[in-house]
Order: structure tokens, then sequence, then C-alpha cells
């Protein structure tokens, strides 16, 4: 099980590294790297809708966004945020991406900001190492394997229209 990770500054440069899911982070390749993810995960899902979770970690001197993901589990990613509206929690796409501060973190989770991931069209099981490629502003990528994972914690359901335990897409 390992994850390759590429990440690119707004100069356009790349570093790799390999490591499990886990501990993409903590690998001494990627601490050196600009963008690397804690704990990363996908909860599991038949079909249909899931999302991503983990921390980025920006080991940089500059901050980094994150403008947009992709995945060959699924033909669609979006990066979402859950904010209330109307008395509501509501999930939507996070306008102008992920901002990662530098030398700072960004966590990912249920009921909060998160990476999307639409139109599943085969099950994502428990184990299963799905891959993520994350484009960032200026250039460049980060790549990162999450590993699927069941969860009935904040009451999520991401499929369309549903409610989210008060979220609603």
């Amino acid at each position: 099980m390992t994850a390759t990770a590429a990440c690119g500054s707004e100069e356009a440069s790349s570093v790799s590294a390999a490591a499990s899911p886990a501990a993409v982070a903590a690998s001494p390749s990627s601490t050196s790297a600009p963008l690397s993810i804690t704990d990363p995960w996908v909860k599991t899902a038949k079909k249909g809708m899931t999302a991503a979770f983990g921390t980025l970690v920006n080991n940089s001197d500059s901050d980094i966004t994150v403008i947009a993901g992709s995945t060959p589990a699924a033909p669609k990613v979006e990066l979402h945020e859950v904010v209330e509206s109307e008395g509501k929690m509501v999930m939507r796409p996070k306008e102008g991406g992920f901002v990662v501060p530098a030398h700072g973190s960004h966590v990912l989770q249920p009921g909060g900001d998160h990476i999307m991931v639409m139109d599943v069209p085969s099950e994502i099981k428990p184990g299963s190492e799905v891959p993520f490629t994350l484009e960032l502003q200026g250039g460049g990528t980060y790549t990162f394997t999450a590993l699927g994972k069941d969860f009935a914690g904040a009451k999520e359901n991401y499929q369309p229209g549903a409610d989210m335990g008060g979220m609603d897409e």
C-alpha cells in the first residue's frame, strides 16, 4: 500500500515521495514537500456520492490554494464546504478552493470542508485504496491515496437532495 506524492508550488516545482496513506505527511521525503496530507480517507459507498477527508499540511513559507480535484474512482470531484443558510446546514462548492496557510493546516472533515466525489460508478469498500489528484493554484498537483472507511458519524448522506441531519446539498 503506497501513495505517490507530488506537489507543485507557484514556481511549479515538484517533489515525490512514497508512504502509506496514513503516514504521508510523516515520511521523511514528504515533510520537505510543500503540501502533504495526514490520515486521508474516503467514506465507503455502494455508488452515487461520497467524500474524502484528512488534514492538508502546508510545509512551505507561502499559502497554498487547492482549486480542484480528481480521482479515477469517479468522473466528477468538487471541493465543498458546509455552511449555514436560512437556518439549515447546507453543502455547496467552496468558492476559491481550500487555502492551506503557510506552515499551517486545513482540516477536511465530515460536516465541514471536504472533497466531494460524485457519480461513483462502483462500490468503494472498507480498505479500498482510492487515488486523488489535487490541482494547486498557480500550477502543479498533489497526489495521495485515501483509504476506504465506514463512517456513520455526523449523519451525512452524500446523495443529491438528501437530508444530512439538517444538511442539504
